[in-house]
């Protein structure tokens, strides 16, 4: 690094060389710390895919494990005929009702299923369960929306590298 900086001139009377020779040499040294700082680069985004690939395996293996007992905090929904009746249940359980009011950023604090079911809860009775108004509910809503998206999204990009590490390993 310090020779790429030093002055072309000073380094070229310094070193008894041409200055051209010298620029060739500064030339090779900066590619050599940039091929260095792309590997660097490189591993660290190969660590960030292998704990990736750890944390869906774990991911998956609990998915594909059947629950040991169903929900029972469910409520059933009771939203009668009037979609203006804001004293209607909800379908969300006392534990992500709690998490929606006590957490500052409570998307973060839901799994994805839980996420779904604040997403399809209509916005009134969420509302109504929280004690909060109809904007409030629904920015709570766009919240989730958003981060059930972007997880669905990371999903999706670890599937294409696994398939995509699974296809280069086929190769000769």
């Amino acid at each position: 690094k310090v020779l790429i900086d030093v002055p072309r001139s000073d380094l070229a009377e310094e070193l008894a060389q041409s200055e051209t020779k010298i620029q060739v040499l500064q030339d090779t040294l900066q590619q050599v710390l940039d091929r260095r700082e792309e590997e660097r680069q490189s591993r660290q985004l190969l660590e960030l895919y292998l704990e990736a690939l750890k944390t869906e395996d774990s991911i998956l293996s609990k998915v594909g494990e059947p629950e040991a007992a169903p929900r029972k905090e469910m409520d059933v929904v009771d939203t009668g005929t009037s979609s203006r009746d804001t004293s209607a249940t909800t379908v969300l359980s006392d534990r992500v009702l709690a998490a929606l009011k006590e957490k500052p950023a409570p998307e973060l604090c839901l799994d994805s299923q839980d996420l779904e079911l604040v997403l399809k809860e209509d916005t009134a009775a969420l509302a109504s369960a929280l004690g909060w108004d109809k904007q409030k509910a629904g920015a709570l809503q766009e919240a989730c929306d958003q981060e059930l998206s972007k997880r669905l999204n990371q999903v999706q990009t670890l599937h294409s590298l696994r398939s995509t590490s699974k296809g280069k390993k086929a190769l000769p």
